[in-house]
Parts: structure tokens; C-alpha cells; sequence
């Protein structure tokens, strides 16, 4: 773990993101400088990295006693984005190690139980928050990869644009995978136009579930070729 891992060095927090394993998953660190409280965002795989991840995030702690304390910093929610196999092998492993709450999209903790044993502590809806010490984020379902997907959005100050981290459900180039069924597409890209890109402006910088960040003005101009194309 290094210095690149750093996406996001506001004043109040920092973004932090690793890739982990042969499917590219990423897998995002919100810590909070003021409290050290740290959002992760789908431990997708590979324990040990990500804990690296978070040993990186506590350093950016505001204070030297949080920073230097273990216990301080510290994970306080794990959110998954959705319940794919590759986004979720290691929510059990952290969830044991930090203590730390997991929730996911209602409609999605069915799979998240059944395949991986976890019980969500929390069940997420369209304009829910999840709260990161003095930050607040907005729940935005995204419904069509999966039923329950979410996206997170952290609303812009006068440090940052808006941050929103999509999962798989928007990427550079596309929406996410609704494997060629006209129904989910047709969700999902509704979703996307009404709830993203007709909310939010050009300077939204977006993190997806697998590769680079990417603005929604870089996107928008290529909606209508997405419609037509259907994926």
C-alpha cells in the first residue's frame, strides 16, 4: 500500500482505494479526519490488503491521538453495494475483525445471507443516510445489476465536488451489466438518468466497483448512445 491509493485529500477526509483480486474489484476507504471513523465500501476479497487499507486511512486521522491509538481509528459501517459474489468474499472476515455494522440494499441481503452467511445489520433504501463522523451520505438505489443495488453519494462543499461511488451499476462508458434483459437495462439506465445525472452536475466525480473514477460531464453526453445501444 502507497501514497496511490489516495483518490480524495480533503480538509475533512480523505478517499482512499485498493484492487483486490483477478476480477479488479475496488474497494474504497471514507475516514473521516476529525473522529477517525472510516466507512469501507464492498470488501470484495483479500482480508489482509484490505486491512492494510484501513491501517492506511487511520494515518489520515486529523489528530495524533487518534491517529496513533489503535482502537481510535476505526471502521464503523461496511456498505456493499451490492451482493455479486466478487463484491463480497471478504464482508464476513472484516465484519468479525472491526465489529463494524454491514449494510446492504433491502432488496439484496437475501443473496449476501445466503451465500456468505451475513446477516445485514442494516437494510438500505432510496434516501437513506449512512453517517461517517461529521459527513453524511445519501442512499441512492440503482435498481437493474442487481434488485438491490446502491450507490453512495457524498454531497459537494466548497473543498470537493459531489463523490459517488456507483458499485457496478455506472461505469465509464456505460451503465452496469443487466445481462441483455431489455427490463433490467431499462431500469437500471431510468435510474441512472433520474436519480444521477439529472440531480447532480458536470464536476460529480464518480468511483465505480471496477476500474478508473470517471464525472458525469465526461458521461453525459453519451446517455442517448447508451439507450440505444441497451446496455
Amino acid at each position: 500500500m502507497d501514497a496511490s491509493s489516495l483518490l480524495v485529500d480533503d480538509a475533512a477526509f480523505t478517499v482512499r482505494r485498493y484492487f483486490v483480486s483477478s476480477m479488479n474489484n475496488a474497494v474504497y476507504l471514507l475516514t473521516e479526519r476529525a473522529s477517525g471513523e472510516q466507512l469501507l465500501i464492498d470488501a470484495a476479497d483479500d482480508p489482509t490488503a484490505i486491512n492494510a487499507l484501513i491501517a492506511e486511512g487511520a494515518r489520515d486521522a486529523a489528530s495524533p491521538t487518534i491517529a496513533e491509538t489503535q482502537d481510535a481509528a476505526h471502521v464503523t459501517r461496511i456498505v456493499t453495494t451490492h451482493a455479486h459474489w466478487d463484491h463480497t468474499r471478504a464482508t464476513a472476515d472484516l465484519a468479525s475483525q472491526t465489529g463494524a455494522p454491514v449494510a446492504i440494499g433491502r432488496e439484496d441481503a437475501a443473496q449476501l445471507r445466503s451465500e456468505r452467511g451475513v446477516d445485514a445489520d442494516e437494510l438500505l433504501d432510496n434516501g437513506d443516510t449512512v453517517a461517517v463522523g461529521g459527513l453524511t451520505l445519501e442512499v441512492i438505489a440503482l435498481r437493474g445489476h442487481t434488485p438491490g443495488s446502491v450507490a453512495l453519494a457524498l454531497p459537494a462543499s466548497e473543498t470537493h465536488p459531489t463523490l459517488i461511488f456507483t458499485g457496478d451499476s455506472l461505469f465509464p462508458g456505460g451503465v452496469g451489466n443487466t445481462n441483455g434483459d431489455p427490463q433490467r437495462f431499462a431500469q437500471l439506465f431510468g435510474d441512472v438518468t433520474e436519480r444521477i445525472f439529472d440531480r447532480f452536475d458536470d464536476e460529480t466525480r464518480v468511483f465505480p466497483g471496477h476500474g478508473d473514477p470517471t464525472t458525469l460531464g465526461d458521461e453525459r453526453a453519451s446517455l442517448p448512445e447508451w439507450q440505444a445501444r441497451g446496455w
